[in-house]
C-alpha cells in the first residue's frame, strides 16, 4: 500500500527565545488550517502532524534533510502522482516535498480535486 502524504505544522501558541516574551503561531500554518478546515475531506486522506516550534525538527529532518524544516511542509508519499509545480526534491533524502501555502495549496488542488486559489 502506497504511503500517505503527510503535512507538517505547527502547534501555535509557541514561544521564539529570539523574540522575546510572548507566544506566536505561523501564519501559513494557519492558512493551510484554514484549508483543511474548507475541505475537511482533506484530514482523512493526509497524515496531518503537528511540530513543536524549536529545531532540530526530527521528523522533517529524518524525511528531508536538516536543511528542509521549515513549516507548512508537504512531505508526498509513495503513490505516482502527476507533475505538479513547487514540487522539491530533498537532496539529502530524495523525498519530494511541498513547502509553504503557494506550492501545498496547488498540490492539493491538483493531487486531490479541491478548488485552486484565486489569484
Amino acid at each position: 500500500m502506497p504511503e500517505r502524504d503527510r503535512l507538517f505544522l505547527l502547534h501555535p501558541g509557541f514561544a521564539d527565545p529570539a523574540l522575546g516574551a510572548g507566544t506566536y503561531y505561523c501564519v501559513a500554518c494557519a492558512a493551510i488550517e484554514g484549508v483543511l478546515t474548507y475541505h475537511p475531506e482533506l484530514r482523512a486522506r493526509l497524515s496531518v502532524e503537528h511540530l513543536t516550534f524549536p529545531r532540530p525538527r526530527a521528523p522533517l529532518v529524518e524525511l528531508l534533510g536538516a536543511e528542509h524544516q521549515s513549516c507548512p511542509v508537504m512531505v508526498i508519499g509513495t503513490r505516482p502522482v502527476p507533475p505538479v509545480s513547487g514540487i522539491q526534491t530533498s537532496a539529502a533524502t530524495g523525498r519530494r516535498f511541498a513547502q509553504g501555502v503557494p506550492a501545498i495549496t496547488t498540490y492539493l488542488a491538483a493531487v486531490y480535486g479541491i478548488p485552486a486559489v484565486h489569484p
